[in-house]
């Protein structure tokens, strides 16, 4: 029987070792997400916290339970994002596609809001917008970088 093991500190004798580095490299190109992923998961807190932080639990009910499941919605798909950045480019588009909603929901799921409530939505949702579809530039670009290296 080949003695296929290998001793732990050292992996240059490894049959793959070229291939393996060559993949780390790839994997090191694509796009930096991180940098975006982190204001993204903050403007996911923030909505989440809105209702309380803002004080509308009693006047809103509906949209209290809208924000908190939107804002989780957000700050899930910045997690995602920053977990795995050169595969999660295009969830960029759903974090943009939550802040549009974000941004018409207190005159569709709320009663009567009042202008503390739309300005924190309309500005959250556009936060959303723009730090979403500049995740989801970010990802097309790594992805046409990625399929001309092929």
């Amino acid at each position: 029987m080949a003695n296929v093991s290998h001793p732990r500190g050292d992996i240059s004798s490894h049959p793959d070792v070229l291939e393996m580095r060559e993949q780390y490299a790839r994997s090191q190109q694509g796009p930096n997400l991180g940098m975006l992923a982190a204001p993204l998961a903050l403007v996911g807190v923030f909505c989440a916290a809105s209702p309380w932080i803002l004080h509308f639990t009693g006047s809103q009910p509906p949209l209290v339970a809208h924000n908190v499941i939107v804002g989780a919605a957000i700050l899930a798909l910045a997690i995602c994002a920053a977990a795995n950045p050169t595969r999660m480019g295009g969830l960029g588009w759903a974090a943009a596609g939550l802040g549009v909603w974000l941004i018409i929901s207190p005159w569709v799921v709320g009663t009567n809001p009042d202008a503390g409530v739309i300005i924190t939505n309309v500005c959250t949702g556009a936060l959303a917008v723009c730090l979403g579809a500049a995740c989801a530039f970010m990802g097309m670009k790594g992805a046409r970088k990625a399929a001309s290296r092929f």
